[in-house]
């Protein structure tokens, strides 16, 4: 607020006491309209909110006699904003406050008389009761493989802290608490520092809220705070990996005071697939191939996770290990497309054989006793 909004507000007015109003008039006054606007009784309403931190500003000045003399001095001195003259002056005319306040150009006033009133009328603007903000909400969700690749909407039942219902948020079972005399309703106790600094701390003794209940509520103790459950329906993006940790933003507890919910912080926990694995955005399989379809060729069908199985073409003397790719089968990434799927080829040994089976691998034996698949395994031994 700059000092020019400062001298023209009328304190007065707004608390509606007349200029002689002792000290218990000026707080009389705050109390009641400090009930009737506090934000915790009217939820949601901008005007109602606006008008408080008025009302608690204006209090927060008239309330200290010190602050008061010179609030008054001030408007008596600048007139609303407007120079009163000296004797012999022309009648009066306007100027811009911030030229006498912001610094004498080249004259005589050293650092302007913005020095001298600049902090006074400035301060304390900063202990009005503030809204404030809900806290964080964390929880955990567990999903099956297929979900945590392609999304899943799964309820989520949350406690967290929330305006009590029984007193309306107010702390007092009758819904009429007093303004907190420590801080004046405002939340705020400043204390200074040393250097003329000061430090602004929440009020021990109304907590930051700047009421206090007159018959605390039984439910919530006079906190104006209670546990409250609720169940939601969270929308868990797809793609996500065990022990992702997803932020959901103004959906954790509710703020006081008009202000913003907090967030939602869910800690995801994935189950295992019996086929399927995952690496990154891709997903794993791996497939059972058969020694003539390895040795010679062939196609083989791979099962897909939720979709159409894929038809893998293998080239003759394909070994064992192999990963082949099918592109875009994978896991959801975060632009929409798809990672692909890896299929490991795995040559299967038959364990049991019969006649005609046997004869051929015979005649396979045969075929091939001149050639040592182990020869260069000695020869690199040998040479190392």
């Amino acid at each position: 607020m700059s000092t020019k909004d400062y001298v023209e507000k009328d304190y007065y007015k707004v608390l509606g006491v007349p200029k002689d109003a002792t000290e218990a008039e000026i707080k009389k006054a705050y109390r009641k309209l400090a009930r009737e606007y506090h934000p915790d009784a009217n939820k949601g309403d901008a005007k109602a909110e606006e008008r408080f931190k008025e009302i608690s500003e204006a209090a927060d000045v008239l309330a200290d006699p010190k602050r008061r003399k010179e609030y008054d001095e001030a408007r008596a001195l600048f007139g609303n904003g407007g120079f009163r003259p000296g004797p012999g002056g022309g009648g009066s005319f306007n100027f811009d406050l911030g030229d006498l306040f912001g610094g004498a150009q080249g004259g005589g006033f050293g650092g302007g008389l913005g020095d001298v009133f600049g902090g006074l009328f400035n301060r304390g603007t900063g202990t009005r009761t503030q809204p404030r903000r809900g806290q964080d909400i964390e929880s955990e969700v567990s999903l099956s493989f297929t979900e945590a690749v392609d999304g899943a909407t799964v309820p989520l039942r949350m406690s967290s802290s929330a305006a009590c219902k029984a007193c309306s948020g107010t702390g007092d079972k009758n819904g009429t608490p007093r303004v907190c005399p420590t801080c004046v309703g405002t939340g705020q106790v400043s204390h200074g520092s040393g250097g003329g600094f000061s430090l602004t701390d929440p009020c021990p003794d109304c907590k930051g809220r700047g009421l206090i209940p007159e018959n605390p509520c039984e439910t919530c103790k006079g906190s104006g705070r209670a546990t409250s459950s609720r169940t939601m329906q969270v929308r868990i993006p797809p793609g996500v990996t065990d022990g992702q940790r997803i932020r959901l933003r103004g959906k954790g507890a509710p703020g006081e005071r008009g202000g913003p919910n907090g967030d939602l912080y869910v800690v995801v926990h994935v189950g295992t697939h019996p086929v399927f694995g995952r690496k990154g955005d891709n997903l794993t399989v791996t497939v059972p191939v058969t020694l003539p379809e390895a040795a010679l060729g062939g196609e083989v069908k791979v099962p897909t996770l939720g979709g159409p199985p894929v038809t893998l073409k293998l080239p003759p003397g394909t070994p064992n290990g192999r990963t082949m790719r099918a592109r875009g089968k994978g896991a959801v990434r975060k632009d929409g497309t798809r990672g692909d799927l890896l299929i490991t080829v795995e040559v299967t040994v038959p364990t049991t054989l019969d006649g005609t089976a046997r004869e051929a691998l015979e005649a396979y034996r045969a075929a091939t006793a001149g050639e040592d698949p182990r020869a260069e395994l000695f020869q690199a031994a040998k040479g190392a």
